[in-house]
């Protein structure tokens, strides 16, 4: 069976999007979709999953109800994926999950493509609650 890292490459390679870090090690690689506003896409194979993740901000200084409340409305506009906060609630992230064992190309380039959309669609507002952190 081709590892993780080898079949991210290869998916990655057939649909032009650019790996701009690997880290063999931790089977990590970063990648960039510049046509799409995808910068610093996390990659991470940790068997049985591959952890699709990209920061997408701080959490505001005094986020209250309202904030959280506009993410989790945000979760319900993504095809995949969702903003959720780090352990420590400072950062917002986007974060998609999907099956090592039968991933295809297909699969991986909705979960980019739903990232991509989600910024296009709430970029704007995302940037505006940014400049509150």
């Amino acid at each position: 069976m081709v590892d993780c890292m080898e079949k991210l490459k290869g998916f990655l390679s057939e649909l032009d999007i650019a790996i701009i870090e690997e880290d063999p090690e931790e089977d990590l690689l970063i990648v960039d979709d510049q046509d799409s506003g995808v910068t610093n896409l996390i990659l991470d194979c940790e068997d049985p999953i591959l952890i699709v993740e990209q920061l997408i901000m701080p959490v505001p200084d005094g986020a209250g109800v309202s904030f959280y409340r506009r993410l989790l409305q945000m979760n319900a506009t993504l095809v995949h994926g969702a903003f959720l906060l780090d352990e420590e609630a400072a950062h917002v992230f986007y974060r998609d999950t999907l099956q090592l064992e039968n991933l295809d190309k297909n699969e991986l380039e909705g979960s980019i493509r739903s990232l991509a959309l989600a910024l296009a669609e709430h970029g704007d507002e995302l940037l505006e609650m940014s400049k509150q952190a």
